[in-house]
């Protein structure tokens, strides 16, 4: 495990400790690999970061569409609890599984801080270990800022026809 690994999953961990409705944490590059985990069934974070690289594809074309700028957050809500993903610089996410009973209030305050900071871990070690050829990625400069420009937008997509009611 290298150190911005383990700095990483000590975010998650911290994370948890401060809402101990958060039943599971991962941080994950935006193709869908795991970069650190924080629950206790590991092929089950393999999947679910798979899955948050295709909704992330969609939340990406879906913010484009409809000129709501970048991306920053996903919050799905079950029958059995939540399901929230957080942009965490340019090259990964932050995804909580979480209980009904959460305060969502809460669960984004804190999720916003660790997201931001998984993503000065991450980008920073990627910034490391880019050649000096290669364009480097500018991490963020607060641990409680949300970065300017999380991640990249895929492709274009053209924008949704407009809805006009038929005159009688």
């Amino acid at each position: 495990m290298t150190a911005a690994e383990a700095e990483v999953l000590g975010e998650l961990r911290r994370l948890r400790a401060r809402v101990p409705q958060v039943t599971g944490a991962l941080a994950a590059s935006t193709d869908g690999l795991v970069l650190a985990r924080d629950t206790a069934d590991a092929d089950a974070a393999e999947g679910v970061a798979a899955l948050t690289a295709a909704a992330l594809g969609v939340a990406l074309r879906l913010t484009d569409a409809t000129g709501q700028g970048g991306f920053r957050e996903l919050l799905v809500r079950g029958e059995h609890g939540y399901v929230a993903t957080y942009a965490a610089g340019t090259s990964a996410v932050l995804t909580l599984l979480a209980e009904p009973r959460i305060n969502v209030g809460r669960l984004h305050l804190e999720a916003r801080r660790s997201s931001a900071r998984i993503g000065e871990l991450v980008d920073g070690a990627l910034h490391r270990r880019t050649p000096r050829s290669e364009p480097h990625p500018a991490p963020a400069h607060s641990a409680t800022a949300v970065p300017a420009a999380p991640l990249p937008t895929r492709q274009a997509v053209p924008p949704l026809p407009s809805h006009k009611p038929k005159e009688a």
